[in-house]
């Protein structure tokens, strides 16, 4: 037996000379010689061809078709790519281990063995991908494959706590089905076990996938990691925390993700300053579904990325590529005849050092506001954007809003004290605010049927501000510093933030949850970025019979709140302002009373981040129409 080291450069560099196959499907193998299923998948025209590397534990390497890959999209841009399935699913050898650190060698292997094959273009790889096929970027550029180009990962978590237990509690809607369908697919196939294309593999004769299922039954349990982890354990959960590794990636990187992803959620934007270990990266942010990340401005950005960086060529969408759009967000969005943009600046240059230089000083932010309002209502066509250095924006402030008698959100501390209270009670309205198809046509098509409800009567407290004086534009986290009581010892909160128009409709902005007894914040928060601790020793119930102050951190936006419109904060418990998050696990089980305090001496207040002096070109974006933001009409 041959004990290897878990650093990132395997001992010997001869395991990637073998060759894979120029064209399909076919096995890699990696430094233990596990083998992993992939399949080659190449753009017309002839080689050597610019190369990235998808990968996932999702049915990449099924020929009959990446399941949930992107990899059409980079075919149809002239890259080739080699869709990759982690060991312990599909077709691969091993066992599966929520981003152990065995993944991450093996997509370190799977990088330096492609780079070498004779049919890569300069023999540099990069890594591309949305969601799962986004975050294993993350922890592959972190082991620092000396044959890597770049990355470009899409709609991504910044931390697994923040999708799994946002605010400490846990997400059973999204985040914990996903975590059984692992657990799922981790299982060796056989009938309603495993990956189904799996199964047709062996049992269409393929010898090396069946021989691979052997070690699938040794597969980590991702649902019992889920309940074993509560509580943060920095011991387990910090290596599977982009935010405490990716200052280690060196490579030049590009990443989009949405405020209101209905899936990873809006914390993504948090990994922007942590980006540390390279000058070369750019953001963008915007609100809209999991798959806004691939909008016509965005796709278009992304594919000049890679042209520059992996391809090393001056981009050049060719005719067909542009023509076929329409198609590509037909299929992605269930939405017709949207154009990618007209006008690139950066392939209008007229070579490929003036676009390097040109794309070098892009700012590293970019913010599209109002996306589905820069078209018909719904389309993935941004209202506007703005672009900054750094982010969170130079300039941002901490505006408050304190929390006043007769449910006012006003600038100054309340002079007189008052309480407010409320019916806590997770079945007063649906658990989520969407049902159906969640994919194209339905949740991400351009009129998603939300069913985005007002809080029956005393089960909530919302509070309103004055119609704004001007256009507030808010970019970033914020926070809920609020009083409270509770009849119980421990209590879970949800707050939402909404924008109530002057045409008397309400736009969803944002939420933020907490579980009351991990209210204690970590010694990484700050006013406008509150984290919680989250540690069991920090734990703590409610006291008895007094007040207690609280934050409820409350995740990205990027927004604009119109003159004439009042900014809304609404208390309650958890539930029915998502489309895909759920909380079924709450505390308390019953109904409890929840009192907020508001007084000179209990100031509740509102905290959210301001960015002043940015013009706005456009007027209220039409409601319905924001893409991820529900509209209804506004009751007080």
């Amino acid at each position: 037996m041959t004990v290897l080291p878990d650093r990132s450069a395997p001992p010997s560099t001869r395991i990637y000379q073998q060759h894979i196959p120029r064209s399909g499907y076919g096995y890699l193998t990696t430094r233990d010689g596990t083998k992993l299923a992939i399949d080659v998948r190449l753009p017309s025209g002839p080689g050597p061809y610019p190369t990235l590397i998808e990968y996932a534990g999702y049915g990449y390497a099924d020929p009959a078709g990446a399941v949930s890959g992107i990899s059409p999209i980079a075919n149809l841009m002239g890259f080739a790519v080699v869709d990759v399935n982690m060991r312990g699913t599909g077709c691969s050898g091993g066992a599966f281990s929520y981003f152990e650190r065995l993944q991450s060698l093996d997509g370190y292997d799977v990088i330096e063995t492609v780079a070498r094959q004779p049919w890569v273009l300069h023999h540099k790889v990069g890594m591309m991908g949305i969601s799962y096929g986004g975050i294993s970027q993350m922890f592959v550029a972190a082991t620092d494959p000396p044959d890597l180009a770049a990355i470009a990962p899409l709609s991504v978590i910044d931390n697994t706590a923040t999708t799994l237990y946002p605010g400490g509690i846990l997400n059973t809607g999204f985040a914990l089905p996903w975590a059984r369908q692992r657990d799922h697919d981790a299982e060796a196939a056989a009938p309603g076990r495993g990956e189904a294309w799996a199964l047709q593999r062996i049992q269409g004769g393929d010898r090396v996938c069946a021989a691979n299922q052997a070690l699938h039954p040794e597969a980590v349990s991702d649902v019992a990691q889920v309940f074993a982890n509560r509580y943060y354990v920095p011991s387990v959960a910090k290596a599977l925390n982009p935010l405490t590794f990716v200052h280690k990636i060196r490579v030049p990187v590009f990443m989009a993700c949405q405020w209101t992803d209905e899936q990873t959620g809006g914390h993504c934007p948090d990994l922007a300053e942590h980006f540390s270990g390279t000058r070369l990266k750019w953001f963008t942010f915007t609100n809209g579904a999991h798959v806004d990340s691939l909008d016509p401005a965005t796709a278009i950005r992304w594919y000049d990325f890679l042209s520059l960086f992996v391809a090393r060529r001056l981009p050049a969408l060719s005719p067909a590529a542009r023509a076929l759009a329409p198609q590509l967000y037909q299929v992605a969005m269930g939405i017709s005849g949207v154009p990618f943009p007209a006008d690139d600046p950066i392939e209008n240059q007229p070579d490929y050092a003036s676009s390097l230089a040109a794309f070098e000083r892009l700012a590293p932010i970019r913010v599209l506001f109002d996306n589905g309002a820069g078209g018909a209502p719904g389309t993935p066509i941004a209202g506007f954007e703005q672009s900054f250095a750094r982010f969170p924006a130079p300039g941002t402030q901490a505006a408050s809003w304190y929390l006043g008698t007769d449910g006012t959100l006003a600038a100054a501390v309340p002079a007189a004290p008052g309480v407010d209270s409320f019916t806590w009670n997770p079945r007063a309205r649906p658990a989520k605010d969407f049902s159906g198809n969640s994919g194209p046509g339905g949740l991400w098509g351009a009129s998603p049927q939300y069913h985005w409800t007002q809080n029956p009567r005393g089960t909530a407290v919302s509070y309103l501000s004055a119609p704004l004086s001007q256009n507030v534009v808010v970019i970033g986290a914020g926070r809920l510093d609020a009083w409270i009581q509770a009849s119980t010892r421990d209590v879970d909160l949800q707050v939402t933030v909404s924008e109530v128009r002057p045409d008397g409709l309400e736009t969803y902005v944002q939420s933020g949850w907490l579980r009351a007894s991990v209210r204690k914040l970590g010694r990484a928060s700050t006013l406008l970025e509150p984290v919680l601790s989250l540690r069991r020793a920090d734990a703590a119930p409610l006291p008895r019979g007094r007040f207690t102050e609280v934050t409820v951190p409350l995740y990205y936006e990027g927004h604009v709140y119109r003159a004439g419109s009042r900014l809304r904060i609404t208390i309650s418990a958890p539930g029915g302002d998502q489309p895909e998050w759920a909380f079924a696990s709450l505390k308390p089980r019953g109904t409890a009373t929840v009192r907020v305090a508001h007084s000179p001496v209990m100031a509740s207040r509102l905290v959210l981040p301001v960015v002043p002096g940015i013009a706005v070109p456009t007027g209220l974006p039409p409601c319905p129409g924001l893409r991820g933001e529900p509209c209804r009409p506004f009751v007080n």
